[in-house]
């Protein structure tokens, strides 16, 4: 019943294309359409210039795939590559990992001993931007004053009653005069501006009250901008009244009302406006262990991440590398009773046996590992635009933010794969080498 069903494959492969190449929906779409090579990789066996699907079905495939979802493809993306790095040592190695997994078993067996604790994990935070222009005080209320007259100018137009004053013509020059001149007058422009979108919301409760059936002739969307509107104005009002900069929930934008202002106290970029994402990296491949609008401190969900490591391999880390505000005392004492090290400072007084300088240097060297995870969002926020979320709602913003982990993750892998393959060629000729020599030895023994 109904239409035919669209291949997975062709789905998860158009939204890599469409992360690689930094396409919208539809160049992506259009892309795909002209390139048979793309088509090869989507895994169709002839050319069709054709488009694959609507480009709107990636809003709708954005909506079902979210957080949860990309992080059970990169879990298997991080045990795949895992076991291909094992393949890829030697022998000796190889012998010597079964041997480990051997008493890791009977270790677990007998719940006396621990697991021995193997590998490392990298942990940071950082903000994915969305593509919003800078909030201003001044700016948000101009736009909520024009909004609220658009669906003033909806309802009186579709109960046909007539429009009530909104002094729109004045407060537009207004706005773009004050927009001009210095901080001095801008308190006055902003009190300016409240009381006319004060009087447009009391022209709508008007309507609305007059007329219970109006709210039928908005849409959802509409309907919501109403909402977001008046609890904008709620939230100026009480900061122009305390004359402040700053309140709980704070709204940056009336087109998307999710996202909040995160501080980060970095230079030359001390706010940031997007979602603030936990990461952690093993082996290169990064994991999104929490995500929120809202800002949070990172240094809380430590505990989550390491747990999540060990459920993924089955054993702790043995190295935790992190900055200072992970390393509470809470922290440190979690991952002494787990036998974990990590990169944090020791607090308390200077040891009266001082370290060597190699074991210094070894501490630095693996202090200095951590920016491998700064390097991860260094390319996801210059080559796939983790910088530039354009996402609309908070669903697909997570679903774009998971992608583009899920895109870097199978870049890694692929990469891995190709080196896995030309060691494993290389190890073939030589044995057919080595076969050949033996052959032609014989063979001229033989003959003698």
């Amino acid at each position: 019943m109904g239409a035919k069903g669209i291949n997975s494959r062709v789905i998860i492969g158009a939204l890599i294309i469409k992360y690689l190449e930094r396409k919208d929906d539809r160049g992506t779409i259009e892309a795909i359409s002209e390139n048979p090579y793309m088509q090869y990789f989507l895994g169709f066996d002839y050319f069709d210039s054709k488009p694959i699907f609507d480009p709107s079905l990636f809003v709708s495939i954005r909506k079902r795939l979210g957080n949860e979802s990309f992080d059970e493809m990169n879990q298997i993306i991080i045990k795949q590559a895992l076991t291909l790095s094992q393949e890829s040592r030697p022998a000796e190695d190889s012998r010597k990992n079964e041997e480990e997994a051997k008493d890791n078993l009977k270790q677990n067996e007998s719940t006396e001993k621990p697991l021995t604790n193997k590998g490392k994990l990298q942990m940071d935070a950082t903000v994915a931007d969305a593509y919003i222009k800078f909030p201003t005080d001044l700016g948000l209320l101009n736009d909520s004053r024009e909004k609220s007259e658009e669906l003033l100018d909806k309802l009186c137009k579709s109960l046909s009653i007539r429009k009530p004053r909104t002094y729109r013509i004045k407060a537009r020059k207004e706005w773009i005069n004050l927009s001009k001149n210095k901080n001095k007058v801008i308190r006055k422009g902003i009190s300016q501006q409240l009381s006319y979108l004060k009087r447009n919301l009391q022209s709508v409760d008007k309507i609305l009250i007059n007329n219970p059936l109006a709210l039928n002739e908005l849409t959802k969307a509409e309907y919501k901008y109403l909402l977001v509107i008046d609890e904008l104005y709620r939230q100026q009002l009480e900061m122009f009244r305390a004359n402040k900069h700053s309140i709980e929930h704070r709204i940056v934008s009336i087109h998307q009302p999710h996202i909040r202002p995160i501080v980060r106290g970095k230079a030359g970029k001390k706010v940031e406006f997007g979602a603030k994402i936990n990461v952690s990296l093993q082996e290169g491949f990064a994991r999104i262990d929490q995500l929120s609008f809202e800002a949070f401190n990172e240094g809380t969900f430590l505990k989550d991440q390491v747990e999540r490591y060990k459920k993924l391999n089955g054993y702790y880390p043995e190295l935790v590398q992190t900055d200072d505000i992970y390393m509470t005392k809470e922290n440190r004492k979690y991952l002494k009773e787990n036998g974990i090290r990590h990169t944090g400072k020791a607090l308390g007084r200077k040891p009266k046996q001082v370290p060597s300088t190699q074991e210094k240097a070894i501490r630095q060297i693996e202090r200095n590992q951590r920016n491998h995870i700064e390097g991860k969002f260094g390319q996801g926020k210059v080559k796939y635009n983790l910088n530039k979320i354009m996402a609309k709602i908070s669903d697909t913003t997570e679903s774009w933010i998971a992608g583009i982990f899920f895109v870097m993750n199978i870049l890694k892998l692929s990469k891995d794969f190709l080196c896995l393959f030309l060691i494993r060629l290389t190890n073939v000729l030589f044995q057919k080498k080595q076969s050949y020599f033996q052959y032609s030895n014989l063979t001229m023994t033989s003959s003698i």
